[in-house]
């Protein structure tokens, strides 16, 4: 059987004219009794209308940036009703544990603890400590440790749990109140256990005592008191405790946040006032499972702070380029989780280079730029045979390497608008020409922006050269999943000894950053030093692939 009713905004206290920042279902959505449908902002709290029952959504009649009041519809829902048989208050009454039918029965029957005031369990030298959820609402069925409110204090938030099982007959706090130690939260009517009807039966007449008594409150403070500890236990973990007091979010955002292990303080929000909406966390998750973005709650890297800069003189926001927003979050993530060691050393490309200026010409008559970077590429292929683990990946489950039998090498690319990273593919089957060659025109396509997907995808090591701009030597980041990355700096002539004296030759520095847990020390300096070995031999780097 299905009943369609109205959804109405609950008693919002003093509030009138509550705006709506976030829409949290669309019509059609099956939802659970207490599930968050809207949410509300005032001036000094947020909280989510509730779904008053179970069903399925008809319809939502507002929309983000309206404006609601205590009352107000704010759409339609039908109401499932289970044909479930529930527990009803016939077996609670004491008076059927006396007699021989019901002892007989092995079904479990709940055993009354009357009217009780839930109260705020210690908080250690915390007072006045603000109520930022209310999990619980009149009518509410709720069992031991189940959460009642969570509240924070500027170092960290806990859940207060429930000491007793019971439905909830009123609430008395509201999001944003300050409570301390011992203040009224709710009155539950208790049940103090889930027994069998053998066990409710010589217990007959201590519980008929408790009946007629379901209005007097004092006698839950002592019953209350002493399991007040697992408040304490339900305590966050300090890293989530300081993302989740100083984040702009809902209380259902808070708790998808919590159900997915997710730290707030790592999740950019993109609501109103930088609010965090649940598209954020879930985007946030995608992130990580998809290599995207770091969490980096397990290192505990301390967040940057927020600074208003206008306040120091006149400023300028630029947005990033959609390039550097791609690239930002990745190059985060390598950093972080792969252990970066830079091997720096220098080479001589004395003849190299003269052998370069002797071929420039014909090789522009052919409409090629034969650069220097062509000819370390090409060596590059040469060393990367030699050390084939510099060619490779680490497997996701850490366990072993996947070697490449392809090489594809990618080189960092200066656009305007931020690094690209062409890819030239199959680079062993290339001389030097055609790597060259193809420098360029992916070179041209990165600075036109008309680079296609599979020109940026698939490469197994990657040179970032600074040659052209200046340098000594700088620190490039992996580009994960590559365990390897050289970097290559401006070449520059140098005194070099030759046992009898000091001659010029022209050196260029190499900076070789590598993921340490798959290079060790040892062999990222054999490579450094195989691979000024294959740029001294330049005839060897000119010879034709077959």
């Amino acid at each position: 059987m299905a009943t369609t009713i109205d959804i109405v905004v609950p008693d919002l206290g003093d509030f009138e004219n509550v705006e709506v920042i976030e829409i949290l279902v669309t019509a059609g959505d099956t939802v659970e009794r207490e599930d968050g449908l809207i949410t509300v902002e005032t001036d000094k709290a947020s909280m989510d209308i509730p779904a008053p029952e179970n069903g399925v959504i008809e319809a939502i009649g507002v929309a983000v940036g309206d404006s609601i009041s205590s009352g107000d519809i704010i759409g339609q829902l039908t109401m499932m009703v289970s044909d479930t048989v529930v527990i009803t208050p016939a077996i609670r009454v004491p008076e059927q544990a006396d007699e021989p039918a019901a002892t007989a029965s092995k079904e479990p029957q709940l055993k009354s603890g009357g009217k009780q005031t839930l109260t705020v369990p210690a908080l250690g030298d915390f007072g006045d400590v603000e109520v930022i959820e209310v999990h619980i609402a009149p009518g509410d069925k709720v069992e031991v440790e189940d959460s009642l409110v969570t509240l924070e204090t500027d170092k960290a938030a806990m859940d207060v749990p429930a000491v007793v099982a019971g439905t909830i007959e009123s609430v008395l706090v509201k999001v944003g109140d300050t409570v301390s130690e011992g203040h009224s939260l709710a009155i539950i009517d208790a049940v103090e256990a889930l027994v069998t009807s053998e066990a409710i039966a010589p217990e007959a007449a201590p519980a008929a005592k408790t009946v007629p008594e379901p209005a007097v409150t004092p006698p839950a403070a002592p019953a209350a008191t002493p399991p007040a500890a697992p408040a304490k236990a339900r305590t966050l973990p300090a890293i989530d405790e300081s993302g989740f007091s100083k984040a702009h979010a809902s209380p259902s955002v808070r708790k998808l946040a919590r159900e997915l292990g997710v730290n707030l303080i790592q999740v950019t929000g993109s609501g109103t006032k930088k609010r965090i909406l649940h598209d954020d966390i879930k985007a946030f998750v995608k992130a990580i499972l998809s290599g995207q973005a770091v969490a980096t709650a397990a290192v505990g890297l301390p967040k940057i702070p927020s600074i208003d800069f206008s306040k120091f003189g006149e400023i300028d926001i630029q947005p990033l380029t959609r390039i550097q927003k791609i690239s930002g979050p990745r190059l985060q993530a390598s950093w972080i989780n792969l252990p970066h060691v830079t091997q720096h050393d220098v080479c001589d490309i004395t003849e190299l280079e003269a052998k370069r200026q002797e071929l420039k010409g014909p090789a522009k008559e052919r409409g090629i730029s034969l650069t220097p970077l062509a000819f370390v590429m090409k060596a590059c292929v040469t060393a990367l045979q030699k050390f084939p683990n510099m060619n490779s990946s680490l497997a996701d489950d850490g366990k072993s390497l996947v070697l490449k039998k392809y090489c594809h090498l990618g080189f960092a690319a200066d656009t305007p608008q931020g690094l690209m990273v062409p890819v030239i593919r199959d680079a062993d089957k290339k001389d030097v020409y055609e790597i060259a060659a193809e420098l360029a025109e992916l070179s041209a396509l990165a600075r036109e922006g008309k680079l296609k997907a599979p020109q940026l995808q698939g490469a197994s090591f990657t040179v970032s050269s600074l040659g052209g701009i200046g340098g000594t030597a700088f620190t490039p980041i992996v580009n994960a999943p590559e365990v390897a990355i050289l970097g290559v700096s401006r070449s520059s002539m140098q005194p070099v000894w030759n046992q009898s004296e000091f001659v010029p030759r022209l050196m260029l520095p190499l900076s070789l950053s590598y993921d340490h847990r798959v290079i060790d020390g040892a062999q990222g300096v054999r490579f450094t030093s195989f691979l000024g070995e294959a740029l001294a031999d330049v005839d060897s780097l000119l010879k034709a692939i077959p």
